[in-house]
């Protein structure tokens, strides 16, 4: 099962927190490249933040900076999403996407650049 599955979204107030979980499967690679991204109606997925697995190089969108830390749970496959001081404008489907065997590089924000995808976890702002 290659297919990553997404949880913890959920509805908060602005300035309020939530943590997203990623659980994936590990393959023997020595790196792979998973990242957030979020997705609203008639808008293109975008990208939140990423991680490299192995090297635990982050990045992140200047919309998350700040406020958002992508993380690791090594001995459970889950790569977290923790989101503070969340505002109205972060409400969105957030997806996970997973490539295997891969570097991040500089295509990490690029969704065509991930092989496989989760059903995504709503995130809701409410003003």
């Amino acid at each position: 099962q290659m297919q990553p599955v997404e949880s913890g979204g959920g509805s908060v107030q602005a300035g309020g927190s939530l943590r997203l979980s990623c659980v994936f499967s590990r393959v023997s690679y020595s790196r792979s490249c998973m990242a957030w991204f979020r997705q609203v109606p008639g808008k293109s997925r975008e990208g939140v933040a990423a991680f490299e697995i192995g090297s635990g190089k982050t990045s992140y969108a200047d919309s998350a900076k700040g406020r958002f830390t992508v993380s690791e749970d090594n001995a459970h496959n889950t790569l977290y999403l923790q989101m503070d001081s969340l505002k109205p404008g972060d409400s969105a489907l957030y997806y996970c996407g997973t490539r295997p065997n891969s570097l991040c590089g500089t295509s990490f924000f690029n969704p065509a650049f991930y092989d496989y995808w989760g059903q995504g976890t709503q995130v809701t702002v409410s003003s």
